[in-house]
């Protein structure tokens, strides 16, 4: 098949790199082009603007920042909407609220094209080997031409219904776990005081009914920034993992909802940004807050 992929950051580029194992022409776009180069030595075509990249294609895939970005590959100058996208396949799989997918996926419609949102669950790691969570909103019809595609980059694809499912799902499953890097500080500065070593109090918070999944993946850099290590970029950084907090807020005002827990978090989210963090990967989280009473 020949597919278009927009959106070059870690997990863009890494699904990208996927695709092309399995024999696919991929045609990439990023704004940035140095991003691009990889994919290129690897025998990509490089697009110079995501209306370029739609006309050469089948099937388009975007996996960008937030909105703002979205809007601009979309409705910019040159965007994939000034393409003529008649029985083309569009699939958004990026994290926003659910009215940013519906309206995109109303105008990729009036353009002629079909529109499935699939936000993903799962970092680089699961990417690479093929084994991430996809929410797949949209009509049947267009989900099914989707499969085939989102197999080979998920172990699981859940049809949720409507576009805008999808981006709720998503920021479902990312909340108890972002919460959970900031209760996991709590716990660690609780047992701060007997002594023991990095190592040991991941291996116990881990073979425990409360600990996360993401512990497993986590738990060595952990250890390592519970040591003062600098554990360098992470795969799901914790900007990124801030501004997800932040659209799960905006959707529950939306909603009329309160999500005490999830803000009380973003609040130490913000103060590890403001400390200088904002890079590190999420886990990074507990250990700031494990270490946060030696710096006050």
């Amino acid at each position: 098949m020949r597919i278009g992929f927009c959106g070059m950051g870690k997990m863009g580029a890494t699904m990208a790199a996927r695709l092309m194992t399995f024999g696919h022409a991929l045609t990439v776009w990023n704004r940035d082009t140095a991003k691009t180069v990889p994919l290129a030595k690897a025998g990509a075509a490089v697009a110079k603007t995501p209306a370029e990249l739609a006309g050469a294609v089948d099937c388009v895939i975007t996996m960008l920042t937030d909105a703002q970005a979205l809007d601009a590959v979309y409705r910019g100058p040159h965007g994939l909407l000034s393409a003529d996208l008649t029985g083309k396949l569009v699939i958004d799989m990026s994290t926003v609220l659910p009215e940013v997918e519906a309206a995109i996926a109303a105008d990729v419609i009036r353009h002629g094209g079909g529109f499935v949102e699939c936000p993903v669950g799962g970092t680089v790691g699961p990417a690479r080997d093929g084994k991430l969570f996809g929410f797949a909103g949209g009509t049947e019809t267009d989900v099914a031409r989707a499969r085939p595609v989102l197999d080979q980059l998920c172990r699981r694809v859940e049809p949720v219904g409507a576009v805008g499912n999808g981006a709720r799902f998503k920021l479902a499953i990312n909340l108890p776990m972002l919460v959970y890097w900031q209760a996991l500080g709590e716990a660690l500065s609780l047992c701060k005081a007997a002594g023991m070593s990095p190592e040991k109090m991941i291996d116990i918070m881990a073979d425990t009914t409360g600990a996360a999944a993401g512990i497993k993946q986590r738990g060595p850099d952990i250890v390592r920034g519970l040591g003062g290590t600098d554990t360098g970029p992470g795969s799901f950084d914790i900007l990124t993992a801030r501004k997800d907090l932040d659209t799960m807020r905006a959707l529950a005002g939306e909603l009329g909802l309160e999500l005490p827990t999830a803000a009380a978090a973003l609040k130490t989210y913000d103060e590890v940004i403001a400390a200088g963090k904002g890079l590190a990967d999420a886990g990074q989280v507990a250990v700031y807050w494990a270490g946060r009473g030696d710096r006050s």
